[in-house]
């Protein structure tokens, strides 16, 4: 544990954030899997949830939680598992 006040206050602030980060994480993760459910349910109302969970990683990148092309990479994924769903 550190003495000085500084380093005290960065432990307090790295913990807030960390705790923020892990929650918007968990978020896109959670928006994810629920695509994913609707998708193999019904491919044609998993577009309404594609533009839920493209929404939540765009926020999640703006926030700087997930670099910006990993959320393009993921949201390019998505897309191709919808449209090779809806050829199906």
């Amino acid at each position: 544990m550190p003495n000085i006040q500084s380093a005290k206050k960065r432990v307090k602030v790295s913990e807030k954030k960390n705790l923020r980060n892990r929650m918007v994480k968990s978020a896109v993760r959670t928006s994810v899997k629920k695509f994913e459910t609707a998708l193999a349910a019904d491919p044609q109302s998993a577009n309404v949830q594609l533009t839920a969970t493209t929404s939540a990683i765009d926020k999640a990148a703006s926030k700087g939680i997930i670099h910006k092309n990993a959320a393009n990479r993921k949201k390019a994924r998505l897309a191709k598992q919808l449209n090779k769903a809806a050829a199906v």
